[in-house]
């Protein structure tokens, strides 16, 4: 099995428990709503990290930070068949409803978290290189 390979399995994997935990987390009273949403930006980063495997940690962060915002921004745009696709459980879990600039805190705490353990795990996996 090829290491790209590996690593996206990683990746898919971190997703699931990652999703499993927030659908979690929207559940119990006691954990802030926030949390639900850093780990949403965490997904995003897992699929940004797939997409682009081989780039470096940093550019993913950057890429899933542009993606949450977006997301975030759009959802005060009103088109009929983006609010039809929001109420439903798919489109709300994707897309959200009603934007909340604390949402955007959220979402840079959450890749920053993803980003500072990719480093992390990159950097003790790695040989050492003399």
């Amino acid at each position: 099995m090829s290491e790209r390979l590996k690593i996206c399995i990683r990746y898919v994997i971190v997703m699931i428990v990652t999703i499993a935990v927030g659908l979690v987390s929207r559940k119990a009273a006691f954990i802030p709503e926030c949390v639900g949403d850093a780990l949403w930006a965490v997904v995003v980063y897992c699929c940004w990290r797939i997409v682009l495997v081989k780039r470096d940690p940093r550019i993913v962060a950057a890429a899933a930070l542009v993606t949450s915002f977006a997301v975030e921004f759009s959802q005060m745009i009103r088109w009929e068949w983006l609010v039809r696709f929001r109420s439903t459980l798919i489109g709300h879990l994707l897309l959200g409803q009603g934007f909340t600039p604390i949402d955007l805190i959220a979402y840079t705490v959450g890749i920053g978290a993803a980003l500072v353990c990719t480093m992390i795990i990159e950097k003790k996996t790695q040989p050492n290189k003399k």
